[in-house]
């Protein structure tokens, strides 16, 4: 899963937060019609991981039918918030 790319495609930069908001809010949106009309579940895990690092995730039961995929997204987000944890 290579973020930088994905933030690349969706904001044009792999530094958003050098964007102005209304760009910001632009990517923000393709990104989540994307993940809306994605039906590769390996990329719908990758987006929902992103939108995740944004705060702008849905819900992991809305999100995921699969229980298996689930599982894998909320170890995902225990991971990113133990290391975040670590960087303070």
């Amino acid at each position: 899963m290579d973020f930088d790319a994905l933030l690349i495609r969706f904001f044009g930069t792999d530094d958003i937060t050098t964007l102005p908001p209304e760009r910001v809010a632009d990517g923000v949106a393709a990104l989540r019609l994307q993940f809306g009309f994605e039906k590769n579940e390996d990329e719908r895990f990758a987006l929902w991981c992103l939108m995740f690092m944004l705060g702008i995730e849905p819900d992991v039961e809305e999100a995921f039918q699969d229980e298996r995929d689930r599982a894998a997204a909320r170890e995902f987000m225990a991971q990113a918030e133990r290391e975040m944890g670590e960087e303070e």
